[in-house]
Order: C-alpha cells, then sequence, then structure tokens
C-alpha cells in the first residue's frame, strides 16, 4: 500500500472525505498543524537543496554551521 499527502482547498474537504470513504480506501487520516508544518519545512529544504545543485544557491556547509553554535 502506497501513502499519499495532497493539499485539498478547505472549501472542498468535506466533499473529499466523502469521496475517499465511499471509494473504500482503509484509512483517511489528517495531519496535525505540527505534521503540516513539518511537511512544509521539509518542501522548502529540499527546494534549497535542489537549488544548490543546480547552483542557483550556496548552502551553508556544516562546518560554518557549527561554528556559529
Amino acid at each position: 500500500m502506497q501513502k499519499v499527502v495532497i493539499d485539498i482547498p478547505d472549501n472542498k474537504i468535506n466533499f473529499f472525505m466523502e469521496l475517499v470513504k465511499n471509494l473504500g480506501f482503509e484509512e483517511v487520516k489528517r495531519l496535525s498543524n505540527k505534521q503540516k508544518e513539518f511537511v512544509e519545512d521539509l518542501r522548502h529544504s529540499l527546494k534549497e537543496v535542489e537549488q544548490h545543485r543546480q547552483g542557483v544557491i550556496k548552502l551553508q556547509s556544516a562546518k560554518d554551521f557549527l561554528n556559529e553554535l
């Protein structure tokens, strides 16, 4: 089984949840605000890594990061 995370407009969520239930999927789980924040932070970080790989931005090295602490 695979998991899918999608963004659904607030005005469509009730329709979507009813549709998913009627299709017989086993479990529908809403993310908590903390989980949503984690996902958004992860997306942002992955975007920065991709930009770094493309040479668009330069990321801070781990050594520089640790020196700041």
